[in-house]
């Protein structure tokens, strides 16, 4: 019988990427078992959040095995804003928030438009727990363009000048700092076992 692994998040974009990566296990969105479990992201990283995520649901569940994710953009211009408080720092959309970082760097050269991507993901049996970070380079574009994608892929410009929501989703999931960080999980995924 598969493993049975809780992811938590309701971000259809994140599930299937877990969901296809982590193929040998049974990947379960957290709302699909209709319950709540509220986690306070208070930790100083990303890393740090997320495994505070997948250890507390992992023990409330009695040991499921859970899959929790941090992540956000860290801004050169802005000395790392939004950074740990990327979801938090503006209660909008995401276009909400995407158009308030662009407007926050209205009038800033694209050379100091450099921004960082950061996913950290933890997964945890409630005893042991791994982790891995990824992250990828960019620039803020001066607005948003393109509809693949979600969260701050429509401002996120890569250095050929698309943004992440211009490519198609093959070319996002061979960059993909989500993608890569969930890789590192499936290679160390036997430490959960031992």
């Amino acid at each position: 019988m598969r493993i049975q692994i809780i992811i938590a998040s309701s971000n259809k974009g994140k599930i299937k990427e877990a969901q296809e990566i982590l193929i040998q296990y049974v990947v379960i969105p957290i709302q699909e078992l209709e319950i709540k479990i509220e986690v306070e992201e208070d930790q100083p990283t990303f890393e740090g959040n997320a495994i505070k995520k997948a250890e507390t649901i992992s023990k409330q569940l009695e040991g499921k095995w859970c899959l929790a994710d941090d992540s956000g953009i860290e801004i050169e211009y802005l000395n790392g804003f939004p950074g740990v408080c990327t979801k938090r720092w503006n209660e909008g959309t995401d276009r909400e928030r995407n158009l308030a970082i662009v407007e926050k760097l209205k009038g800033v050269s694209k050379e100091q438009r450099k921004v960082k991507f950061i996913t950290a993901i933890a997964l945890s049996n409630g005893k042991k727990t791994i982790s891995a970070t990824s992250s990828i380079d960019g620039y803020i574009a001066e607005s948003p363009r393109g509809d693949n994608g979600f969260g701050f892929d429509e401002i996120f410009e890569l250095k050929d000048g698309k943004t992440l929501a211009e490519i198609t989703e093959e070319e996002k999931n061979k960059i993909s700092a989500r993608k890569k960080a969930l890789e590192i999980i499936k290679e160390n995924i036997k430490e959960l076992n031992n």
